[in-house]
């Protein structure tokens, strides 16, 4: 259940949603938090779930997600409303550890449960840094061994909100520190996790050239999908998170010399030495070339 691009949809807006299966992306994540007026979450949940209604599990060809509200909010009123509608994941915001992913949890099995849906068959994605514990945290991800949970997501808009600061950014416009390293903790958690490292939203959609540097950066460093805000983000994400034919073809020319050689530690290609970390890698981007050949794989 790979993601390459979550494209975000307010799940009150019917233009928007009707734009959905057209946008290319490998996973839409209909919103009932942020960009949901309160007064209008009631008719958002009642469209959220006749979108899903609509589209079930064995007629997709992307993944549907919902992002639903904070515990403390109106979590349990979003699930309740969405989980007979079957999507294939639920984003989690603003928690601030990995208790609040398992509460979740165990919320989902008790409603897969009631509407007869297979135990597991809602995954989770979890924003990890909305708040100052919950950066403080990412590191018990580790351990915290929850199987639904397939994604760690990061945002820093909430975060400098939590902590009472005027930006997140430096004076030349980059990330500041603190969210530097929110950002480094969250990719280090979800390899830890053994789950997808997903990188924050490209806030502007009209820089296209500025948000494929940005995905292919953040694509070298580990991380293997990001959030989108506009259809038009969708293509440049899907490309840059997805291995190149160039890497493709390289990385099949290591593990066939690995293959080759049977039991060496290293092989030489055109003069050029590889070893163990370089086999993984190839291997990694093969598995990744693989799962994309069909985005629900």
């Amino acid at each position: 259940m790979y993601m390459r691009s979550q494209l975000y949809i307010p799940g009150d807006n019917d233009r928007k949603l009707a734009k959905a299966d057209a946008s290319g992306a490998d996973a839409v994540v209909l919103d009932l938090e942020d960009s949901v007026a309160e007064k209008n979450r009631p008719e958002a949940r009642r469209k959220v779930r006749e979108f899903l209604d609509q589209r079930p599990p064995e007629k997709r060809t992307y993944q549907i997600w919902v992002r639903i509200n904070a515990f403390d909010d109106a979590a349990l009123v979003d699930l309740a409303a969405i989980a007979g509608g079957m999507p294939d994941g639920v984003v989690l915001p603003k928690i601030d550890g990995p208790d609040d992913v398992q509460r979740l949890s165990y919320h989902l099995d008790s409603l897969e449960v009631r509407e007869a849906i297979p135990l597991g068959s809602i995954k989770i994605c979890a924003v990890a840094t909305e708040t100052p514990a919950a950066v403080l945290r990412l590191g018990e991800f580790a351990h915290a061994r929850i199987p639904r949970l397939v994604g760690l997501n990061w945002g820093a808009e909430d975060l400098s909100a939590a902590v009472g600061a005027t930006t997140n950014l430096d004076a030349t416009g980059k990330w500041s520190l603190t969210y530097l390293w929110a950002r480094s903790a969250v990719m280090l958690a979800a390899k830890a996790a053994g789950v997808q490292a997903i990188e924050t939203a490209y806030v502007n959609y009209r820089d296209l050239d500025g948000l494929k540097t940005a995905c292919r950066a953040a694509a070298q460093e580990g991380f293997t999908g990001r959030a989108a805000i506009h259809p038009d983000q969708v293509a440049a994400i899907n490309e840059a998170f997805a291995p190149s034919p160039e890497d493709v073809a390289q990385a099949n020319r290591i593990v066939a010399a690995f293959d080759k050689a049977e039991g060496v530690g290293t092989v030489g290609i055109d003069g050029e030495m590889f070893d163990i970390p370089h086999l993984k890698r190839a291997r990694r981007v093969l598995d990744l070339h693989q799962k994309y050949q069909n985005k629900r794989a």
